[in-house]
């Protein structure tokens, strides 16, 4: 099975017979390292399906996540949606954990399977549970997570009965604040469930910073297992943080979604790269005789536009070897970006762009040689999107049906787009100074 086409990230696969169903859906932190546990001469995942399961597969489609928690979400909901034969998750409406601070006039914290409309907060879900259990008994010990332990359901108009008081081991070993003997008010335990509140929407970092110090200063004392006590909470830390988006899945969606990570696909193998070109950044120019003169560079991630990485650049001529020179103008815009890369310590991306001929492209080569910086670069020609290889006059011609082809395509549309809104700004900025001059001289 040839998994060169899956991305080093988050996502869900979907796993395809021969004749196009899927009959598996499953999600991972690193698609590639995942998928590849499936298959070999000494598969890693030994269970007792695997085999039968990897007889029959003949794709592998994936849609990538902005996190392995964003990947569950979508892994439950495509499970529900198409009931893969090898899946058991989800046929049995079995799903991973969330934590719920209850509805209830004293709140308690606590984990659930099961989403309700019952007044609490969810929190979640989470595929890890281990460590999230691990930091909430930390939390306990350090007096920071203070709420009530029990499982007793009572309010100031439904009190506790006695008999379940003296019962109560964690109140008479003080683990409780114990609201049910009026032991705190209403008002003071809102305040320490509104802090685990926070805690758990992502307002950690004073507690993860002091947690930081107290490592650093475990493994100066070479008191390591404590040391790494305090890492592993840490981790928990970066798990709570991470964002969820949560979306309501159409009925075209994982057409939609394979379709976009499909043209990612097209591309590599059109262009022969040895790994996806997962982040593709594309570079135009364009001044009107010389005039308004403007660089614009898009990005796509996954087959899909990533505003993040958007830039435009204003040239100025007498930077510039030859006002009005594209190719001069090609090597400035590029120039500036990788060096904005490397001063930013942003991410790579796979794959330059550039809306052009060769002559563009050897610009572009001339910028990255200038940076010291080597990644993928093409361009293409707009006449008849031919695409151009660094130190190659011949180029290639694909087929107009071509997903990767249609990507290239889209990535120059938009990078033609980004940067014409941008020249029109400043041209109309220019010409209303230009009014505003004439005018003054008319008064004076």
């Amino acid at each position: 099975m040839d998994l060169s086409h899956i991305p080093e990230e988050p996502g869900v696969y979907l796993m395809r017979d021969a004749s196009g169903t899927v009959i598996y859906v499953g999600k991972a932190k690193n698609l590639k390292n995942r998928t590849s546990q499936y298959f070999g001469e000494h598969p890693a995942d030994k269970r007792e399906k695997i085999p039968f399961l990897t007889a029959l597969v003949r794709t592998i489609d994936y849609i990538p996540a902005a996190s392995e928690r964003e990947a569950l979400i979508i892994e439950e909901q495509l499970i529900y949606k198409l009931q893969p034969f090898f899946n058991e998750i989800g046929k049995d409406n079995k799903t991973y954990p969330y934590l719920e601070l209850s509805g209830e006039q004293y709140p308690r914290l606590f984990f659930t399977r099961k989403k309700k409309s019952d007044g609490g907060t969810y929190f979640g879900p989470y595929p890890k549970v281990e460590p999230v259990r691990k930091l909430l008994a930390w939390l306990r010990r350090i007096k920071f997570l203070c709420l009530r332990p029990c499982r007793w359901k009572f309010s100031d108009m439904e009190p506790l009965p006695e008999k379940k008081k003296k019962l109560c081991l964690y109140y008479h070993t003080g683990q409780c604040p114990a609201p049910c003997d009026g032991k705190i008010t209403e008002d003071e335990y809102g305040v320490l469930a509104g802090r685990i509140r926070d805690f758990l929407r992502g307002d950690i970092e004073k507690l993860a910073a002091g947690c930081r110090e107290k490592m650093k200063t475990a493994a100066a004392e070479m008191r390591y297992e404590k040391a790494a006590e305090y890492r592993d909470f840490l981790s928990a830390f970066s798990f709570l943080k991470e964002r969820v988006k949560f979306r309501r899945l159409t009925p075209d969606y994982v057409e939609q979604a394979t379709a976009r990570s499909n043209s990612v696909t097209e591309l590599q193998l059109a262009l022969k790269m040895k790994k996806p070109p997962v982040h593709i950044e594309c570079f135009d120019t364009s001044h009107l005789f010389g005039k308004q003169a403007v660089g614009s560079s898009v990005c796509f991630v996954n087959g899909q536009k990533c505003t993040e990485y958007y830039r435009h650049y204003k040239i100025e001529f007498e930077n510039t070897p030859s006002g009005g020179n594209d190719f001069a103008m090609m090597e400035e815009i590029v120039y500036r970006r990788l060096k904005q890369i490397k001063r930013r310590g942003e991410e790579t991306p796979d794959l330059f762009v550039i809306d052009g001929g060769p002559g563009q492209l050897a610009s572009a080569q001339t910028a990255m040689r200038r940076a010291k910086f080597r990644l993928p670069v093409i361009s293409l020609a707009k006449r008849l999107e031919e695409v151009y290889f660094p130190n190659n006059p011949t180029p290639i011609l694909l087929e107009r049906s071509n997903p990767g082809l249609q990507l290239l395509q889209a990535l120059r549309d938009e990078a033609h787009r980004f940067g014409i809104t941008y020249h029109r700004k400043l041209r109309a900025k220019a010409e209303l100074s230009a009014k505003t001059d004439e005018s003054e001289k008319k008064k004076s």
